[in-house]
């Protein structure tokens, strides 16, 4: 199904007058002396080292020049994720890519860690998104923290047969060719300057900005977009707020009457079916460089299912550096694979804090890329972090029943019912067909990969329990 193109022109002119025109707070660390630094008062929003892998030498006979390729150690400007993307978002990467990096002032280099190579996370095929000649096949980014060294090496997989002969049997190894253009990205997710302070009336309360005497005739583009982000959750915060405030039940169900006004029948009236509000950090609230997306948004008709997922980007992050992780991705997703936004409509960390990811509203039905083929009438929630063999701590199991709870509800679907998708085509179901899916599923379920992770999955069954509970079923 096609999304549903929201122009930005609508919201610009309501936001303009009252929104501020800085970014808000986030974790900081000092900015490196390699990095531009910003004017004095100003922001410094990242940026992306783009480094092309050549052919390595290997002491494998049996490889084929090009079927290792990497970089050898270096010094690099300051960074805090990596990841590797090549030209053809089709073709798959088989084998491995391994990275080891340098803290920044020191000497220490990490061991060699793994990148997960299937980033099964994309657009629908057909899609603007999917078909723009901008995107890029990549591996999942692997959060590392503030490093200004790095190593990497990418080899194609082996493939040995075995063949018999009159003579006996002999072994023959082969290696496929790597994808084309491979190409190391390294990403700054920078820093944010403090969001300024709101101004109270007398009576300590909040209030709004008078517009000013004579406005300017143009924005620059990126408070345009900065106040579209924003007048997009107009109806649960107040503008430039850095998080929507959880609700209780009572609250929730008057905003359920609000938002859905007419929508509702007389049962649903008389008996919401909706977990509490959480509390969401919004983009400002994780510092978006909201210019770095296109503008504008993408719609589907309703929420029938959430897909889970993890980012695969490693666990060594601390709960304070999430903004900068997430601002990290978001740059990967948009900058370094050609995404038009992040990926995921929201994301959670492994301290349980609930994050606004792609634009357009928390509570309306954004187009996502999360899950190739099931995008269209699906939201896609991502855990921080891999879970293959980690078990995620109870504060993600919990974070992600109350915010499926919530979302869920306020398109009247069962956490623990079941629905159909239409597929728009993937590596399990083919385009077209009509797909039975549990209401809350994982990334596995519509795609072939191992998201979100084996243990993280075997969580699901319970987190259906939960946010069916939370819902009042």
């Amino acid at each position: 199904m096609r999304g549903l193109l929201a122009s930005s022109v609508g919201v610009t002119c309501a936001a303009a007058l009252a929104l501020p025109l800085t970014s808000p707070a986030a974790a900081a660390r000092p900015v490196s002396p390699a990095a531009v630094r910003p004017a004095p008062g100003a922001e410094a929003l990242g940026a992306t080292q783009s480094l092309p892998l050549a052919p390595l030498a290997s002491g494998d006979r049996t490889l084929a020049p090009a079927a290792e390729q990497g970089l050898p150690r270096r010094d690099v400007r300051h960074f805090s994720l990596v990841g590797v993307v090549w030209d053809d978002p089709d073709a798959v990467l088989h084998g491995s890519v391994q990275v080891r990096t340098r803290a920044a002032g020191t000497d220490t280099w990490s061991g060699w860690q793994d990148l997960e190579t299937h980033n099964d996370d994309a657009a629908d095929p057909g899609t603007a998104e999917r078909t723009s000649g901008r995107v890029r096949g990549a591996t999942a980014p692997l959060w590392v923290g503030d490093s200004d060294g790095v190593e990497v090496r990418v080899r194609a997989e082996a493939d040995r047969r075995t063949e018999d002969t009159a003579r006996g049997s002999r072994t023959a190894t082969t290696t496929g060719p790597l994808p084309t253009g491979l190409r190391l990205e390294l990403v700054d997710p920078g820093e944010s300057a403090p969001a300024p302070a709101r101004p109270e009336s007398a009576a300590g309360a909040p209030h709004r900005a008078l517009a000013p005497r004579s406005a300017p005739t143009a924005e620059p583009a990126e408070a345009l977009a900065r106040m579209d982000a924003s007048a997009a959750n107009a109806d649960l915060a107040d503008l430039g707020a850095t998080e929507i405030p959880a609700l209780d039940r009572q609250q929730t169900e008057q905003e359920l009457f609000a938002l859905r006004a007419g929508e509702l029948t007389d049962r649903q009236r008389a008996k919401p079916y909706i977990g509490p509000r959480p509390r969401i950090v919004t983009r400002r609230g994780w510092g978006a460089d909201e210019s770095l997306r296109e503008r504008g948004f993408v719609y589907t008709k309703k929420v029938k299912a959430a897909f889970v997922h993890h980012t695969a980007s490693g666990n060594g992050y601390r709960c304070t550096q999430v903004p900068s992780l997430i601002r990290g991705i978001y740059r990967y997703h948009v900058k370094s694979m050609g995404w038009r936004d992040v990926g995921y409509n929201f994301l959670v960390d492994k301290c349980g804090n609930i994050y606004e990811g792609r634009a357009g509203g928390v509570a309306k039905p954004v187009l996502g890329a999360h899950t190739l083929g099931f995008n269209s009438n699906s939201m896609g929630i991502a855990v921080l972090g891999s879970y293959g063999s980690k078990k995620p701590p109870a504060a993600v199991t919990k974070a992600v029943a109350r915010l499926a709870a919530w979302k869920l509800g306020l398109h009247g679907a069962n956490p623990k019912g079941k629905t159909y998708l239409k597929s728009g085509g993937g590596n399990l179901y083919p385009k077209g067909k009509k797909v039975r899916l549990n209401v809350i599923s994982g990334h596995r379920d519509g795609f072939a990969t191992e998201c979100p992770g084996r243990q993280l999955y075997r969580k699901l069954g319970s987190t259906r329990t939960t946010a069916a509970r939370l819902q009042g079923r």
